[in-house]
């Protein structure tokens, strides 16, 4: 008997199995496949769902610049793709031309690292406070992304806590997971800028920053409703301010504010002059802060003076209403060598000084 002829008519046979893999766009993955008994057959490569041949033996049939076949040792068939693209993921085949014809397939499974949807993701949006707000981040990637929301100045995320009767408790959390951030019911604290981001475990991650804003009428807040003070001293009167949009903020020194807010002349209504605007320069030192839609007024009347005392206003007002505080400035009488009671409490914190009283002792001194 022949042993080269009974050798030659040995089928060939896979040795083992292709391995399926998984890399991130932009690398190079490698399908191995060995044959043994190969003989006079040859091994081909083909893309799986549509037959397409990319290469018989170590020839290169495929247009495809980036596909080669490597032939190793007499047995290893290995088809490279370089610099992968989302459009080489699926499956792969190695044939051998056998009858029946024999193949083993392998898969590559290619990662694309997450990126925002712009079109499809929330802007920069304004809305009145009381009313819902929906942030939305669509995001693509392979795996499909996780998206995740947080604020980015470091603040929780202020939610209404589900079956709270009517909606108003608020409840605080780190971030919310999910591409729609439904926001019910806005109040002012949970207006800020909010982050997006899409990871799915291939780097890098990416965020997308939406500026929330809620907008409310200005509320006015004076801390200290009656202040007093030796003549010839430095008086500070202070008003707290919430507002969004930012408000138009202004001091005024008289009678009562009119409703449509004019100032100067007569008042129609009780004949008496309306408040005087004061402005900042020799005579008062007007400054304001702002951080967020919360802010601080703080009005300084230099050299304390008999024509000083009186009634005072804060004013702060935007395109959704107007809103004033009213303090009243009185001199406080010292005498030499008295001592305070815990009536009166005059403080010097600055180089400015500042007296609350209660409203019996504000009368006593006011109308003397």
């Amino acid at each position: 008997m022949d042993l080269n002829n009974l050798q030659g008519d040995v089928e060939p046979e896979f040795e083992g199995t292709i391995q399926n893999i998984t890399f991130p766009a932009g690398r190079e993955a490698v399908l191995t496949c060995s044959v043994r008994n190969l003989g006079r057959y040859k091994v081909g490569w083909l893309r799986a769902s549509d037959q397409t041949v990319l290469a018989l033996e170590e020839r290169v049939v495929t247009h495809n610049v980036r596909i080669s076949v490597v032939h190793e040792d007499m047995r290893t068939w290995r088809l490279r793709i370089k610099q992968l693209r989302e459009s080489d993921r699926g499956c792969y085949m190695c044939q051998i031309n056998a009858s029946p014809m024999r193949k083993q397939i392998g898969c590559i499974d290619v990662q694309v690292p997450p990126d925002i949807i712009n079109e499809e993701s929330s802007t920069d949006i304004a809305v009145q406070e009381g009313e819902d707000a929906t942030l939305v981040c669509r995001a693509t990637g392979h795996p499909q992304p996780r998206v995740v929301w947080r604020r980015e100045d470091g603040e929780q995320i202020l939610m209404r806590k589900p079956g709270s009767g009517s909606g108003k408790e608020l409840i605080k959390i780190e971030s919310y997971n999910g591409s729609s951030l439904r926001l019910l019911k806005l109040d002012r604290r949970q207006m800020g800028p909010y982050l997006c981001i899409a990871s799915n475990d291939v780097p890098p991650a990416v965020s997308k920053r939406v500026l929330l804003s809620v907008h409310f009428s200005p509320t006015v807040k004076a801390p200290s409703q009656l202040l007093g003070a030796p003549l010839g001293s430095d008086v500070s009167l202070e008003c707290q301010v919430e507002a969004s949009p930012s408000p138009v903020s202004y001091w005024l020194k008289g009678g009562r504010v009119p409703l449509n807010g004019f100032i100067g002349g007569v008042s129609t209504e009780s004949g008496q002059p309306r408040p005087e605007m004061l402005l900042d320069g020799p005579k008062y030192g007007i400054t304001e802060q702002r951080h967020g839609f919360r802010g601080t007024m703080r009005l300084i009347v230099k050299n304390f003076s008999p024509s000083d005392v009186g009634t005072y206003h804060c004013v702060s007002t935007n395109s959704l209403g107007r809103a004033e505080g009213t303090l009243r400035l009185y001199e406080i009488k010292i005498h030499p060598g008295s001592v305070s009671t815990d009536d009166d409490h005059l403080n010097y914190i600055g180089g400015e000084w500042l007296v609350v009283v209660f409203w019996y002792e504000w009368k006593k001194n006011y109308y003397v």
